[in-house]
């Protein structure tokens, strides 16, 4: 099973029509860090994309490093961050290979939205691997992907198509666990519900700290 030409998406469709381009950052991230659970440290965005939520954290006090795999959608980070004046840094880097481009760089804050949908099982543990390298000791880490129990995209079935092509893998709390365990303390895993362009989900709430 191949993952689709996340750089082709970038490259062609308009950001406003890209289904995870949320200009404004999501609830529970801000709550993670007007509740003080998350300080202001370096921190890594997992999947940045246009670096929207990068951009909003820095402005936070958080030293950011956007990650992600397109460069076109790093450019364009880039980009925004340069014209409203904010110092994030962005990496284009396979989140499923060797980070090399981190040179062992670590971090106390890692998180990603609505990423882990797109990567498929046969590779999760490798990511969760990945995630707690680039951690510091009792780093934290926060993750929100969508549920089995979530009726978008046809609402049957654990992989499931998108109207842009990409193929999505809908996650269960025990699966999402089971991934944790080996390298996190789990301090919060829940179902909660979050609001997308095309609607309401049912997404799963992960918050854990690196062992």
């Amino acid at each position: 099973m191949k993952y689709p030409d996340m750089d082709r998406i970038y490259r062609t469709i308009p950001l406003e029509a890209i289904p995870w381009n949320m200009d404004n950052p999501p609830a529970a991230l801000v709550d993670l860090v007007e509740s003080r659970r998350v300080l202001p440290c370096k921190a890594a965005d997992l999947g940045c994309g246009a670096g929207n939520y990068a951009i909003w954290l820095s402005r936070r006090g958080f030293g950011v490093t956007g990650i992600d795999s397109s460069p076109t959608a790093i450019a364009i980070a880039t980009k925004k961050a340069a014209q409203e004046g904010v110092g994030c840094r962005f990496i284009v880097a396979d989140l499923l290979g060797d980070l090399h481009e981190l040179r062992g760089e670590t971090f106390g804050f890692a998180y990603d939205w609505e990423l882990l949908h797109h990567i498929f099982p046969k590779d999760r543990e490798r990511y969760f691997r990945n995630v707690s390298t680039l951690l510091e000791p009792g780093g934290k880490y926060f993750s929100v992907c969508f549920s089995e129990d979530d009726p978008q995209f046809g609402g049957s079935g654990r992989f499931r198509e998108t109207r842009i092509g990409t193929r999505l893998y809908f996650s269960s709390e025990p699966e999402i666990r089971d991934l944790l365990s080996p390298h996190f303390f789990i301090r919060d895993l829940k179902t909660i519900e979050i609001t997308a362009k095309s609607g309401t989900h049912i997404a799963i709430y992960a918050f854990a700290e690196r062992r």
